[in-house]
């Protein structure tokens, strides 16, 4: 299974549109934009069809993790004053 499939079934599945997306991935300061997603949404034997590269999918699950989650929260440390 290619990135691009994992891709596709990831925004099926949580009903994505490509602008939520492009928010997904700017959680994690990556910019992508909709024409590079719509490349990348492309069936294969498209001419203007992209391969989905590891650093697009890592970003966009990181970016995920933060939207689905919200941001992680610094631990506090509980240091008595004396």
């Amino acid at each position: 299974m290619s990135n691009n499939d994992i891709f596709k079934k990831l925004r099926v599945a949580l009903h994505l549109r490509n602008d939520e997306i492009i928010a997904i991935m700017k959680l994690v300061n990556f910019n992508v934009s909709k024409g590079e997603l719509g490349d990348i949404f492309r069936s294969e034997d498209h001419p203007n069809f992209k391969k989905c590269g590891d650093q697009i999918l890592r970003n966009f699950l990181n970016g995920l993790v933060i939207h689905m989650r919200g941001p992680k929260e610094e631990k506090q440390e509980n240091s008595s004053e004396q």
